[in-house]
């Protein structure tokens, strides 16, 4: 399982730098202005630049409307900033047509531009909240569009977490179908350590955090600590160890 973390600037950032050992993605977002919110062009060329050169760097585009041109054109232009993994927060979507249009328009702008690019359609576990497509629908809508890896992250952030709305039977279910379609799966939302063990029983590739490497586990006031991402970081290793031990692993 990859560990992704997501720094609001260029300060944590560095933060992350110092904690590399224990990061594989960094990601780009800007958490003020939304779960997927998405930062300035020039804050993923100046994070690109702070940490390390075999560290992918992820960007958001955003919480999207449903304007396949418009989110076509930010996704480029986060790919041109320096971003290797492209995240595309399917908020405006209604129909998983909706969502198979505005990633396809992504991966073609992307590609085009870098052939190695990483796309990923992210959903939302309480997309009941907001009318947006069914959580489990988005392993086919990222198949069906071209995309590299189907997410799951929380719309609202108002204390209530991934399992809160799509329990771990139901996100089993969704890492299942990513697989089957070949894609990664990757998981968000208010993720902390108590979570990690389901996390790895069902397989998860990449799990996102912010709150739970943040001081006081605040994801807006708090800033990223390095000593949190190694303490996280060592958590994650504990249950794939122990995971792997078991018989239904072997």
């Amino acid at each position: 399982m990859l560990l992704l973390i997501s720094p609001d600037g260029v300060e944590e950032a560095l933060a992350c730098a110092k904690a590399a050992d224990h990061l594989d993605i960094v990601d780009v977002k800007k958490p003020d202005e939304g779960s997927l919110g998405a930062n300035f062009p020039w804050v993923i060329r100046e994070i690109r630049g702070a940490v390390p050169a075999d560290k992918p760097v992820s960007a958001t585009v955003g919480d999207v409307p449903y304007k396949p041109g418009t989110v076509a054109q930010a996704a480029l232009g986060a790919a041109v900033s320096g971003a290797t993994y492209i995240k595309v927060g399917l908020y405006g979507c209604t129909t998983p047509d909706q969502a198979i249009e505005v990633m396809r328009g992504v991966v073609r702008a992307v590609k085009d531009f870098r052939p190695d690019a990483f796309v990923v359609a992210s959903g939302y576990a309480d997309a009941h909240r907001i009318g947006c497509v069914s959580p489990l629908a988005l392993p086919d809508i990222a198949r069906r569009s071209g995309s590299d890896a189907a997410m799951l992250d929380t719309a609202i952030k108002d204390g209530t977490r991934l399992f809160d709305h799509v329990p771990p039977e139901a996100c089993g279910e969704f890492v299942r179908l990513a697989h089957d379609a070949g894609l990664l799966a990757a998981l968000a939302g208010s993720v902390k350590r108590e979570d990690l063990a389901v996390l790895t029983r069902i397989g998860t590739d990449i799990v996102g955090v912010r709150g739970a490497v943040c001081e006081g586990g605040d994801r807006n006031s708090g800033r990223i600590q390095p000593r949190l991402v190694a303490e996280f970081r060592a958590e994650m290793d504990r249950h794939a160890r122990e995971h792997a031990a078991t018989p239904a692993a072997s």
